[in-house]
């Protein structure tokens, strides 16, 4: 049976509404894709590290709660969990405070068995990381040589602006290792100071990979693929509660998708149809629809029920 390993942070989401804190819920980019899919009934595993703290502990209890695998999320003596202030403005779009403290970050696990066909997921500032990259670098390789597909969230926030020159070069090494990329438009605009997905993908990406996906909140998804596919797809309008997880359940229906209708390396490798772009794009949109309707940061469990009927 096919798989997902998602590998990145983890974090407690603290949400404020008018300066008032109004939820607290485990959260992280990578993280909040894993609970998804792992509502979602697909076999679902997460590497990450958490702190040796009852917040750590709440992390490993919601993950495993949620039908995810959480054997390879390392803990390590005097490590604090890191803590994530999102303030929702009258849009309910989050502007973030982040707070870390692990002096010792190692992420030492032993790598999963990984199958032709399985997805990896990963992306934000973790996948990146000076700190970490060794590791996580190794890992996606290790993944790429067994016939996985890589699905990266660049997901590269302001807060990182001045990280930049770090970290290009793992930026750059992870384009190139990523059988799909999605970006946002703050993503990008952050990066290279760009907005425009065609501008982006001819300058940025298409050298990298084929297989680009463009987000920009309410306005339509970009889609530029193999064989010069170029098309939008409008977002339907959703009474919006957060957007915190928005993005995450973007990545999460994406995979979803991956998994349900079948599609394999060897697709992945000959190029998508348009049909089949379509198809994920759907499940995409879905997944994240749902989110932005709580908060809290993934697809509710009634919508998880629903999906053999909905695709």
């Amino acid at each position: 049976m096919r798989k997902v390993i998602g590998i990145g942070e983890t974090v407690l989401d603290i949400i404020f509404k008018g300066n008032q804190p109004i939820q607290a819920v485990p959260g992280g980019s990578a993280f909040n894709s894993v609970i998804s899919l792992g509502r979602a009934g697909v076999p679902t595993m997460f590497i990450s590290e958490a702190g040796n703290d009852r917040v750590g502990r709440q992390v490993i209890d919601y993950l495993e709660q949620n039908g995810v695998d959480a054997s390879r999320v390392c803990v390590f003596p005097e490590s604090k969990s890191p803590l994530s202030l999102a303030f929702l403005d009258e849009q309910n779009n989050a502007e973030y405070i982040f707070y870390k403290d692990h002096p010792h970050d190692k992420l030492d696990f032993t790598y999963p068995d990984i199958q032709r066909d399985d997805v990896v997921l990963f992306g934000s500032f973790f996948a990146i990381n000076p700190v970490v990259r060794p590791q996580v670098h190794a890992f996606l390789e290790y993944a790429r040589q067994h016939g996985a597909i890589l699905y990266y969230d660049v997901n590269y926030r302001a807060s990182h602006r001045n990280d930049l020159v770090k970290v290009m070069p793992n930026l750059l090494e992870n384009f190139e290792l990523a059988d799909i990329l999605r970006g946002s438009n703050e993503d990008f605009d952050v990066m290279y100071g760009k907005k425009d997905a065609d501008s982006i993908y001819r300058s940025e990406i298409s050298f990298y990979t084929k297989k680009f996906i463009y987000t920009c909140g309410a306005k339509p998804v970009e889609l530029r693929a193999d064989g010069g596919l170029c098309k939008q797809y409008p977002v339907t309008p959703t009474e919006t509660v957060s957007t915190i997880g928005a993005g995450d359940n973007f990545n999460a229906g994406f995979v979803y998708g991956l998994i349900h209708y079948g599609v394999t390396r060897s697709d992945i490798d000959a190029g998508l149809t348009e049909q089949q772009w379509d198809r994920l794009i759907a499940c995409a949109q879905a997944f994240s629809a749902n989110c932005c309707r709580s908060l809290s940061n993934c697809i509710d469990h009634d919508f998880a029920a629903s999906l053999k009927n909905t695709f």
